[in-house]
């Protein structure tokens, strides 16, 4: 049989019930695209058509995005002592990427209450990406530098936008209690786990 015949006679991925576009209302796959409101922040799950409309600076009239799909890796990121002690982050955890809207690198940190912004003092975000020359090119708004304190030093990540949120969601619906306790503290973990997985396989 052909490779073209059996793509033909092979059923075809079958969307979750409810699972659409937000696009154009098309029936999406568990593995889909996301769409960033560059004004609202929201994300939009998307069809691959949809999503390709938007993987180009400027389509949709500048306010949509595509969110990429890349991750990265480093161990080792010295420069994190300095953004906990100057921005004054109290959790381990803290994600980074610079906002066109608003024409300014900004910088949050996951909450059992969501996201929590900390003003980031002028040139942070061009001072770490000078110490960190892989994460240079990280795109605006849809790509963000994310980093985690241990006991010995800081790693950092380079992820999707989405990552972000994923994050976000994690704590807000595992937290319990002052520490989190082990249900939340493990499920971070898998999701670090993961991504340190993502970022060596782009590599």
């Amino acid at each position: 049989m052909t490779g073209g015949l059996r793509k033909f006679l092979t059923p075809a991925e079958r969307p979750a019930p409810g699972e659409r576009c937000e696009l154009c209302t098309e029936p999406v796959g568990v593995s889909h695209g996301h769409v960033i409101d560059l004004e609202s922040r929201t994300i939009m799950c998307t069809c691959r058509g949809c999503y390709l409309l938007f993987t180009h600076t400027g389509a949709g009239g500048h306010r949509h995005r595509a969110v990429p799909t890349r991750y990265r890796h480093t161990a080792r990121f010295p420069a994190g002592a300095t953004l906990w002690e100057t921005a004054g982050i109290p959790v381990r955890m803290a994600f980074l990427f610079y906002n066109s809207v608003q024409e300014r690198a900004v910088a949050f940190y996951p909450s059992p209450a969501g996201a929590t912004e900390s003003l980031l003092p002028l040139g942070t975000w061009t001072e770490l990406l000078q110490d960190q020359p892989e994460f240079a090119d990280v795109a605006p708004d849809v790509e963000a530098v994310l980093i985690t304190k241990h006991d010995v030093g800081f790693e950092a990540f380079l992820v999707p936008i989405d990552a972000c949120y994923e994050l976000i969601g994690l704590v807000r619906l595992h937290w319990r209690g002052f520490d989190g306790g082990e249900e939340a503290h493990e499920a971070i973990d898998r999701f670090f786990a993961d991504l340190r997985d993502r970022g060596a396989a782009d590599g």
